[in-house]
Protein backbone atom coordinates (compact mmCIF):
# COMPACT_ATOMS: atom_id res chain seq x y z
CA UNK A 1 0.00 0.00 0.00
CA UNK A 2 1.11 3.34 -0.74
CA UNK A 3 2.57 5.32 2.59
CA UNK A 4 1.98 8.71 3.00
CA UNK A 5 3.69 11.53 5.04
CA UNK A 6 3.24 14.15 7.37
CA UNK A 7 5.96 16.19 7.28
CA UNK A 8 6.22 19.37 10.11
CA UNK A 9 7.98 22.71 8.88
CA UNK A 10 9.24 25.32 10.76
CA UNK A 11 7.23 27.14 13.61
CA UNK A 12 7.45 30.39 12.27
CA UNK A 13 6.25 31.22 8.93
CA UNK A 14 5.89 28.35 6.38
CA UNK A 15 7.46 30.03 3.48
CA UNK A 16 11.16 28.45 3.00
CA UNK A 17 12.52 31.47 1.45
CA UNK A 18 15.52 32.56 2.87
CA UNK A 19 18.84 34.69 2.83
CA UNK A 20 16.85 37.95 1.90
CA UNK A 21 18.80 40.62 0.45
CA UNK A 22 17.92 44.84 0.52
CA UNK A 23 18.57 45.90 -2.64
CA UNK A 24 19.86 49.64 -3.35
CA UNK A 25 15.65 50.52 -4.41
CA UNK A 26 14.40 49.09 -1.25
CA UNK A 27 13.21 46.22 -2.68
CA UNK A 28 14.03 42.36 -1.34
CA UNK A 29 15.88 40.22 -3.72
CA UNK A 30 15.45 36.90 -2.78
CA UNK A 31 18.73 34.66 -3.07
CA UNK A 32 18.65 31.32 -4.41
CA UNK A 33 20.29 28.66 -2.90
CA UNK A 34 23.22 27.14 -4.56
CA UNK A 35 22.74 23.46 -4.69
CA UNK A 36 25.80 20.92 -3.62
CA UNK A 37 26.38 19.20 -7.14
CA UNK A 38 25.83 15.11 -6.36
CA UNK A 39 26.01 12.45 -8.13
CA UNK A 40 22.93 10.38 -7.99
CA UNK A 41 23.56 6.69 -8.21
CA UNK A 42 21.32 3.86 -9.34
CA UNK A 43 22.15 0.74 -7.51
CA UNK A 44 21.50 -2.45 -9.55
CA UNK A 45 23.26 -5.71 -8.59
CA UNK A 46 26.38 -5.49 -7.22
CA UNK A 47 27.59 -2.49 -9.12
CA UNK A 48 26.30 0.13 -6.46
CA UNK A 49 28.51 2.42 -7.26
CA UNK A 50 29.62 3.08 -3.71
CA UNK A 51 32.79 5.77 -4.13
CA UNK A 52 30.53 7.85 -5.76
CA UNK A 53 27.60 7.10 -3.61
CA UNK A 54 30.04 7.68 -0.40
CA UNK A 55 30.89 11.11 -1.88
CA UNK A 56 26.98 12.14 -1.76
CA UNK A 57 27.00 11.45 1.94
CA UNK A 58 30.44 13.18 2.90
CA UNK A 59 30.05 16.17 0.72
CA UNK A 60 26.38 16.57 2.37
CA UNK A 61 28.04 16.06 5.41
CA UNK A 62 30.41 18.93 4.97
CA UNK A 63 28.28 21.74 4.84
CA UNK A 64 25.34 22.91 6.24
CA UNK A 65 22.39 20.90 7.09
CA UNK A 66 18.96 20.53 8.21
CA UNK A 67 16.33 18.16 9.42
CA UNK A 68 12.73 18.30 10.08
CA UNK A 69 10.36 15.58 11.38
CA UNK A 70 7.39 13.42 10.09
CA UNK A 71 5.08 11.00 10.67
CA UNK A 72 4.64 7.67 8.33
CA UNK A 73 1.82 6.32 7.06
CA UNK A 74 2.07 3.22 5.86
CA UNK A 75 5.32 1.46 3.85
CA UNK A 76 8.57 3.62 4.12
CA UNK A 77 10.40 3.43 0.79
CA UNK A 78 13.27 1.06 2.31
CA UNK A 79 10.09 -1.76 3.05
CA UNK A 80 11.24 -2.43 6.53
CA UNK A 81 9.07 -2.19 8.99
CA UNK A 82 10.38 0.34 11.04
CA UNK A 83 12.57 0.03 13.95
CA UNK A 84 10.75 -1.08 17.66
CA UNK A 85 12.75 1.82 18.98
CA UNK A 86 10.62 4.28 16.82
CA UNK A 87 14.83 6.16 15.52
CA UNK A 88 14.49 6.32 11.88
CA UNK A 89 15.37 8.49 9.11
CA UNK A 90 14.22 9.54 4.92
CA UNK A 91 17.13 10.83 3.29
CA UNK A 92 17.19 13.26 0.26
CA UNK A 93 17.09 11.58 -3.49
CA UNK A 94 20.56 12.14 -3.63
CA UNK A 95 21.81 10.33 -0.71
CA UNK A 96 18.96 7.68 -0.76
CA UNK A 97 20.35 6.74 -4.12
CA UNK A 98 17.35 3.94 -5.62
CA UNK A 99 17.87 2.33 -2.24
CA UNK A 100 21.85 2.14 -1.87
CA UNK A 101 21.46 3.37 1.91
CA UNK A 102 18.34 1.44 2.95
CA UNK A 103 19.25 -0.71 6.52
CA UNK A 104 22.43 2.04 7.14
CA UNK A 105 22.81 3.83 10.21
CA UNK A 106 23.40 7.61 10.54
CA UNK A 107 24.54 9.56 13.48
CA UNK A 108 22.51 13.07 13.84
CA UNK A 109 23.93 15.37 16.44
CA UNK A 110 21.27 18.78 17.14
CA UNK A 111 20.77 21.37 19.38
CA UNK A 112 20.10 19.43 22.30
CA UNK A 113 22.15 16.04 21.81
CA UNK A 114 22.37 13.27 19.59
CA UNK A 115 20.46 9.67 18.07
CA UNK A 116 21.54 7.35 16.25
CA UNK A 117 19.16 6.59 13.21
CA UNK A 118 18.19 4.06 10.87
CA UNK A 119 17.53 5.06 7.04
CA UNK A 120 14.20 3.05 5.95
CA UNK A 121 12.56 6.00 3.74
CA UNK A 122 13.23 8.60 0.99
CA UNK A 123 12.27 12.01 1.38
CA UNK A 124 11.50 13.10 -2.15
CA UNK A 125 10.99 17.03 -1.52
CA UNK A 126 14.18 17.50 0.66
CA UNK A 127 17.18 19.11 -0.60
CA UNK A 128 20.93 17.81 -0.62
CA UNK A 129 21.75 17.98 3.82
CA UNK A 130 18.22 17.95 4.48
CA UNK A 131 16.74 14.39 6.37
CA UNK A 132 14.10 13.96 7.56
CA UNK A 133 13.60 12.59 11.30
CA UNK A 134 10.68 10.21 13.15
CA UNK A 135 9.40 12.21 15.87
CA UNK A 136 10.98 10.24 18.72
CA UNK A 137 14.72 10.67 17.03
CA UNK A 138 13.54 14.38 16.12
CA UNK A 139 12.63 14.88 20.15
CA UNK A 140 16.12 13.83 21.17
CA UNK A 141 17.58 16.64 19.35
CA UNK A 142 15.57 19.59 20.00
CA UNK A 143 11.27 20.34 20.80
CA UNK A 144 9.25 19.24 17.76
CA UNK A 145 7.85 22.50 18.04
CA UNK A 146 10.86 23.56 16.56
CA UNK A 147 9.91 22.22 13.32
CA UNK A 148 13.73 22.70 11.06
CA UNK A 149 16.74 22.53 12.94
CA UNK A 150 20.43 22.90 12.02
CA UNK A 151 22.20 19.15 12.40
CA UNK A 152 25.35 17.75 11.38
CA UNK A 153 24.72 13.84 10.34
CA UNK A 154 27.05 11.02 9.24
CA UNK A 155 26.60 7.63 8.50
CA UNK A 156 27.87 5.08 10.66
CA UNK A 157 30.28 1.94 9.75
CA UNK A 158 29.61 -1.51 11.54
CA UNK A 159 27.27 -0.10 14.16
CA UNK A 160 25.68 -2.65 16.75
CA UNK A 161 23.15 -5.14 15.05
CA UNK A 162 20.12 -5.00 16.42
CA UNK A 163 19.73 -9.07 15.69
CA UNK A 164 20.80 -11.88 13.04
CA UNK A 165 20.12 -11.47 9.62
CA UNK A 166 16.31 -11.62 8.36
CA UNK A 167 15.57 -12.53 4.77
CA UNK A 168 11.54 -11.99 3.88
CA UNK A 169 10.15 -13.35 0.52
CA UNK A 170 8.33 -10.90 -1.60
CA UNK A 171 4.76 -11.82 -2.20
CA UNK A 172 3.91 -13.17 -5.77
CA UNK A 173 7.74 -14.67 -5.72
CA UNK A 174 7.49 -17.91 -7.24
CA UNK A 175 10.41 -20.01 -9.28
CA UNK A 176 10.28 -17.71 -11.95
CA UNK A 177 10.27 -14.65 -10.25
CA UNK A 178 12.09 -13.83 -6.71
CA UNK A 179 11.99 -10.73 -4.97
CA UNK A 180 14.35 -10.82 -1.77
CA UNK A 181 14.13 -8.03 1.34
CA UNK A 182 17.07 -8.51 4.11
CA UNK A 183 17.30 -6.76 6.78
CA UNK A 184 19.41 -6.37 10.01
CA UNK A 185 22.52 -5.82 7.88
CA UNK A 186 24.20 -3.10 10.06
CA UNK A 187 25.71 -1.23 6.95
CA UNK A 188 23.77 -1.20 3.48
CA UNK A 189 24.33 -3.81 1.25
CA UNK A 190 26.14 -3.81 -1.91
CA UNK A 191 24.65 -7.21 -3.24
CA UNK A 192 23.01 -9.96 -3.25
CA UNK A 193 23.40 -13.51 -4.89
CA UNK A 194 21.48 -16.41 -5.01
CA UNK A 195 23.42 -20.13 -5.42
CA UNK A 196 22.30 -22.05 -9.11
CA UNK A 197 22.96 -25.17 -10.77
CA UNK A 198 24.45 -22.44 -13.13
CA UNK A 199 26.68 -20.49 -10.38
CA UNK A 200 26.18 -17.92 -8.28
CA UNK A 201 23.10 -15.52 -9.89
CA UNK A 202 23.50 -11.51 -8.97
CA UNK A 203 20.36 -10.23 -8.23
CA UNK A 204 19.53 -6.47 -8.95
CA UNK A 205 18.73 -3.96 -6.33
CA UNK A 206 14.75 -2.22 -6.76
CA UNK A 207 14.56 1.34 -5.57
CA UNK A 208 11.72 0.15 -3.24
CA UNK A 209 15.32 -2.05 -1.75
CA UNK A 210 14.02 -5.75 -2.89
CA UNK A 211 16.78 -7.18 -4.18
CA UNK A 212 15.08 -9.24 -7.92
CA UNK A 213 15.69 -12.23 -9.88
CA UNK A 214 13.37 -11.45 -12.99
CA UNK A 215 13.52 -14.81 -14.09
CA UNK A 216 13.38 -16.76 -10.77
CA UNK A 217 16.13 -19.49 -9.06
CA UNK A 218 14.02 -22.33 -9.03
CA UNK A 219 11.57 -23.72 -6.22
CA UNK A 220 14.31 -23.50 -3.34
CA UNK A 221 15.13 -23.99 -0.51
CA UNK A 222 17.83 -20.82 -1.41
CA UNK A 223 21.11 -20.63 -0.82
CA UNK A 224 21.51 -16.55 -0.31
CA UNK A 225 25.06 -14.83 -0.39
CA UNK A 226 25.59 -10.95 1.38
CA UNK A 227 27.95 -9.04 1.30
CA UNK A 228 27.82 -4.99 2.57
CA UNK A 229 29.90 -1.65 1.97
CA UNK A 230 32.98 -2.68 4.33
CA UNK A 231 33.43 -6.12 2.64
CA UNK A 232 31.47 -8.52 5.23
CA UNK A 233 30.28 -11.00 3.40
CA UNK A 234 27.96 -14.10 4.96
CA UNK A 235 25.98 -16.93 3.21
CA UNK A 236 22.90 -18.18 4.91
CA UNK A 237 21.19 -21.31 3.41
CA UNK A 238 17.80 -22.46 4.01
CA UNK A 239 16.05 -19.84 2.94
CA UNK A 240 12.28 -21.36 1.01
CA UNK A 241 9.79 -20.17 -1.56
CA UNK A 242 7.63 -18.82 1.63
CA UNK A 243 6.66 -15.38 0.61
CA UNK A 244 5.26 -12.80 3.10
CA UNK A 245 7.05 -14.79 5.98
CA UNK A 246 10.15 -13.11 7.59
CA UNK A 247 12.96 -16.01 7.76
CA UNK A 248 15.54 -15.46 10.42
CA UNK A 249 18.39 -16.78 9.30
CA UNK A 250 20.78 -17.19 13.32
CA UNK A 251 23.40 -15.58 10.76
CA UNK A 252 24.86 -12.02 11.86
CA UNK A 253 26.63 -10.01 9.31
CA UNK A 254 29.41 -9.09 11.77
CA UNK A 255 30.35 -9.25 15.22
CA UNK A 256 27.83 -12.07 16.30
CA UNK A 257 25.88 -10.46 19.08
CA UNK A 258 23.84 -6.95 18.81
CA UNK A 259 26.40 -5.27 21.25
CA UNK A 260 29.87 -7.15 20.23
CA UNK A 261 30.68 -4.14 17.76
CA UNK A 262 30.35 -0.61 18.32
CA UNK A 263 29.47 2.29 15.94
CA UNK A 264 31.99 4.40 14.33
CA UNK A 265 31.62 7.27 12.24
CA UNK A 266 32.54 6.47 8.79
CA UNK A 267 35.70 8.88 8.07
CA UNK A 268 36.13 7.93 3.50
CA UNK A 269 34.44 7.92 0.99
CA UNK A 270 35.86 4.14 0.74
CA UNK A 271 34.27 2.94 3.90
CA UNK A 272 31.01 4.34 3.15
CA UNK A 273 28.02 3.68 0.33
CA UNK A 274 24.86 6.48 0.40
CA UNK A 275 22.02 6.22 -1.37
CA UNK A 276 18.83 8.32 -3.66
CA UNK A 277 15.31 7.51 -3.62
CA UNK A 278 11.84 7.41 -5.16
CA UNK A 279 10.30 4.26 -5.33
CA UNK A 280 7.17 2.86 -7.14
CA UNK A 281 3.94 2.62 -5.20
CA UNK A 282 2.33 -0.65 -4.56
CA UNK A 283 -1.06 -1.34 -3.69
CA UNK A 284 -0.80 -4.86 -3.22
CA UNK A 285 2.08 -4.38 -0.46
CA UNK A 286 1.50 -6.05 2.78
CA UNK A 287 0.54 -3.84 5.81
CA UNK A 288 3.22 -3.10 8.24
CA UNK A 289 3.10 -2.03 11.82
CA UNK A 290 3.57 1.70 11.79
CA UNK A 291 4.34 4.56 14.35
CA UNK A 292 1.32 6.20 15.85
CA UNK A 293 0.68 9.81 14.07
CA UNK A 294 0.50 13.15 15.92
CA UNK A 295 -1.16 16.33 14.87
CA UNK A 296 0.82 18.07 12.10
CA UNK A 297 1.94 21.39 12.06
CA UNK A 298 1.27 21.97 7.86
CA UNK A 299 -0.61 19.86 5.56
CA UNK A 300 0.49 16.22 5.31
CA UNK A 301 2.69 15.13 1.74
CA UNK A 302 2.36 12.53 -0.18
CA UNK A 303 5.15 10.18 0.39
CA UNK A 304 5.61 7.31 -2.98
CA UNK A 305 4.83 3.60 -1.98
CA UNK A 306 7.66 1.08 -0.93
CA UNK A 307 7.21 -2.10 -2.14
CA UNK A 308 6.54 -2.34 -5.55
CA UNK A 309 3.43 -4.93 -7.42
CA UNK A 310 3.35 -8.29 -6.24
CA UNK A 311 4.05 -10.97 -8.83
CA UNK A 312 1.59 -13.41 -9.77
CA UNK A 313 3.09 -17.36 -9.29
CA UNK A 314 2.15 -18.15 -12.52
CA UNK A 315 3.25 -21.05 -14.87
CA UNK A 316 4.79 -18.39 -16.75
CA UNK A 317 8.00 -16.00 -16.06
CA UNK A 318 6.51 -12.46 -14.80
CA UNK A 319 7.31 -9.40 -16.01
CA UNK A 320 10.03 -7.36 -14.97
CA UNK A 321 8.99 -4.39 -12.14
CA UNK A 322 8.01 -0.92 -12.74
CA UNK A 323 10.66 1.65 -13.52
CA UNK A 324 11.07 3.56 -10.52
CA UNK A 325 9.87 7.36 -11.06
CA UNK A 326 13.36 8.67 -10.67
CA UNK A 327 16.61 6.56 -12.09
CA UNK A 328 19.56 7.54 -12.85
CA UNK A 329 22.89 5.68 -13.49
CA UNK A 330 26.53 5.98 -11.84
Amino acid sequence: MASRRRRHAPRHGRARWRWPLIGAGGGVIVVAAVALAVGIGQAVGNQACPAALAADVQAAGAGAQEATHYVLQGLPNCSYTPPANGLYAALPASEYASAAQCGGYLEVSGPDGSVTVKVIDQCPECAAGHIDLSETAFARLAPLSAGLITVSYTSLVNPALPGPLSVEVKQGSSQYWLALLVDNTGNPLTSVQVETSAGWLSLARASYNYWLAPSGAGPGPFTVRLTDTQGHQVTVAGITLSPDAVQSTGSWMYGGSSDAVPSAPATSAAAVSSPARPSAADPSAPARPTPSTSPSLRPAAARSGAAGPARPGSQAPAAGPPAPSAQSSC
